[in-house]
């Protein structure tokens, strides 16, 4: 049995080696019709990562907004999701993202984070989507992280709370 982190890396490889992407998708607007899929069968689980980053170390403070499929400067697409708060507002710095996006560079979508790197997105079902919220966790975590040391520990109310001390 493959795990599903393999599974989706598998997928992705596949992609580059038949020059698809989701085994019949080879059109640009092809893939963009795949990618505006994975985006909503994404929104339930990257919504549910931050929602448990927001309980946990946010004690519920913070808010979570999606912005949806949209254009972007290059002329690819992207989805946010984001969570925000008051210490991060006053802080000045930017909120933990999440973004699934396709450039239009790109042979086929990945995901991001506001601060942190690339993973390959290869999502074509709700069960491949749910088998993501290991690596959105992951992408939101170290996002969170990284914005520490942008500002201080102190915008973490957790933290602040002695939670987990």
């Amino acid at each position: 049995m493959t795990h599903p982190h393999s599974e989706a890396l598998l997928r992705h490889f596949a992609d580059l080696r038949d020059r698809s992407h989701g085994e019949t998708a080879v059109t640009r607007s092809e893939k963009e019709a795949l990618f505006a899929a994975t985006v909503e069968l994404l929104d339930p689980v990257a919504r549910e990562a931050l929602d448990e980053l927001n309980a946990d170390l946010l004690l519920g403070t913070g808010t979570v907004t999606a912005t949806g499929l949209g254009s972007t400067p290059d002329g690819g697409l992207a989805a946010i999701w984001a969570l925000s708060w008051a210490e991060q507002g006053a802080a000045g710095i930017n909120p933990i993202a999440i973004r699934a996006h396709y450039g239009r560079g790109f042979h086929h979508p990945h995901l991001s984070g506001g601060t942190v790197g690339e993973w390959p997105l290869n999502v074509f079902t709700s069960e491949q989507a749910l088998a993501e919220l290991p690596t959105l966790r992951a992408i939101a975590a170290a996002d969170l992280h990284n914005l520490v040391f942008e500002a201080d520990y102190r915008i973490v109310p957790a933290t602040m709370s002695g939670v987990g001390a």
